[in-house]
């Protein structure tokens, strides 16, 4: 349909011309647009076939023109023919130069995006008995990458998880969030304690701005002096534990299962965060982490502050919690069977809950972000949590899992007994 409209322009347009030019009077001449046709071609068509085709009917428009007193000399005639054929030359070179500027910038997309994604790689879906979900939005046309990061690892000590925002936006910061992130991926799986993962990021960035002192152009550049880093790390553990280090970054939200079934956000924790990595030195003891339970079927989003701070057209700020609420009101279209088999409470799924914040956010900001945007949902699939089997008068168990007698399935089963892992 493109192709014909492209073709069909030309023509319409060489007709037009000619309609116009034998109306108007002789005292008129219009005849000298015919010229464009070929370029009305390039543009429309985007081959040579097109610009050829669109020239021939330039030139043949010439003819019932012969009865116009000006064009009867053969000087008149040869002047406009001239100027059709030099514009549809014109028109295949600037085709040929286009279609080598497309292949170049095909190449250099390929290129850009194996290397984004070598940067941040896309997550597994399933990360040690964790569904995972994760969106990026750059504040930079074009790039799929910019100044956040997050990235999961399943460790000895459970699946760890950083997410993190770097001080400015683009391109720029992509050298500090490959620095940021190379170093949570060696020192995730070696620090057995989570409070000293953040020492380890702090060092790396110490040394990753002393080389960005050394090359900058003077001696103090305040761009590289002023760099931080905020960062939340999480450890989600096999019994559902999770354990939190946060150095100035927005704490995640909980999608928990509310009254009469229903899913609602609500903020991990309202503590005060560390500061963040690269603004003041942190103390040489972190305090202990924050800690929380997962229970099967719930969910955690973690978010950079990109999102918050995205306005609409009247300055209003996007309402995150809304927006997840009305991302779980919606019964999710992807139900894994992993989820089923576990026994979790039916929950959204973590790609449901990404993309539908990304819309809306998207729609609120009118597609125009003000900072870079890291979306992150994950959701505990890995085990059912229930007591051992209860014993009858005789001693023997009865065969039942589970907690107490109209429990749900999957919840802590309290005081009938330690807690029992059940995978799948």
């Amino acid at each position: 349909m493109r192709t014909t409209v492209g073709f069909a322009v030309p023509a319409v347009w060489v007709v037009g011309v000619l309609v116009w030019e034998l109306l108007l009077p002789v005292s008129t001449h219009c005849v000298a647009l015919l010229a464009a046709t070929p370029a009305l071609a390039c543009a429309g068509t985007g081959a040579r076939t097109g610009v050829w085709l669109g020239g021939g009917c330039a030139l043949f428009a010439l003819y019932p023109l012969g009865t116009v007193p000006v064009y009867e000399e053969f000087a008149g005639k040869s002047g406009m023919f001239a100027a059709i054929l030099c514009v549809a030359v014109a028109s295949c070179y600037a085709l040929r130069r286009r279609a080598r500027l497309a292949d170049e910038l095909a190449r250099t997309r390929e290129v850009a995006t194996a290397a984004q994604q070598a940067l941040i790689p896309p997550l597994p879906p399933h990360l040690g008995g964790l569904t995972v979900a994760a969106g990026y939005l750059s504040a930079s046309p074009g790039a799929a990458v910019g100044g956040d990061l997050y990235d999961a690892v399943a460790t000895a000590y459970g699946v760890r998880v950083v997410i993190g925002d770097v001080r400015g936006h683009g391109l720029g910061a992509v050298g500090t969030v490959a620095a940021v992130l190379g170093g949570f991926r060696e020192a995730a799986y070696d620090e057995a304690r989570l409070e000293r993962v953040p020492h380890r990021l702090e060092r790396t960035l110490e040394r990753h701005l002393a080389a960005g002192r050394g090359t900058a152009a003077g001696p103090q550049d305040p761009v590289v002096d002023e760099e931080f880093v905020t960062v939340l790390l999480l450890e989600v553990c096999p019994d559902g534990a999770v354990r939190a280090v946060n150095c100035g970054h927005p704490w995640p939200y909980r999608l928990a299962a509310g009254q009469g079934g229903r899913r609602r956000p609500e903020p991990v924790s309202t503590a005060e965060p560390l500061p963040p990595l690269g603004l003041t030195p942190l103390p040489p003891e972190v305090p202990s982490p924050a800690t929380l339970r997962l229970p099967p079927g719930e969910a955690l989003f973690l978010y950079t502050d990109g999102a918050e701070d995205a306005r609409d057209a009247d300055g209003g700020f996007f309402p995150l919690a809304e927006a997840l609420t009305a991302a779980l009101s919606v019964r999710g279209r992807r139900r894994d069977r992993r989820t089923a088999r576990a026994g979790a409470v039916a929950a959204a799924h973590p790609e449901d809950v990404v993309e539908s914040v990304r819309r809306s956010l998207l729609r609120h900001a009118r597609g125009r972000l003000p900072d870079d945007v890291a979306l992150l949902a994950l959701r505990n699939d890995r085990c059912r949590v229930h007591a051992p089997a209860h014993e009858s008068a005789d001693g023997k168990g009865d065969g039942r899992g589970g907690g107490p007698a109209g429990a749900p399935d999957g919840e802590q089963a309290g005081a009938d007994g330690p807690l029992a892992c059940s995978c799948p």
